[in-house]
């Protein structure tokens, strides 16, 4: 199933600053959370449960991924 982000409101990390680096922007699209990289916004998102989007900031805070 594919959700429609039309319209929908990104906000950039916080943790994204404004050197052209690594930059992550996120919507709400409820019921799930979009993430999609802000350089590229017409590549696609990633769509997840807010359940799983929980426990990816969690293991990225705990440093799993690097």
């Amino acid at each position: 199933m594919e959700t429609n982000l039309t319209g929908a409101t990104w906000r950039k990390s916080s943790y994204s600053g404004d050197t052209g680096g690594d930059c992550v922007e996120v919507a709400d699209a409820t019921p799930h959370i979009a993430i999609r990289d802000s350089k590229n916004p017409t590549h696609g998102a990633l769509t997840l449960s807010r359940e799983s989007f929980a426990r990816f900031i969690t293991a990225t805070a705990d440093g799993i991924f690097g």
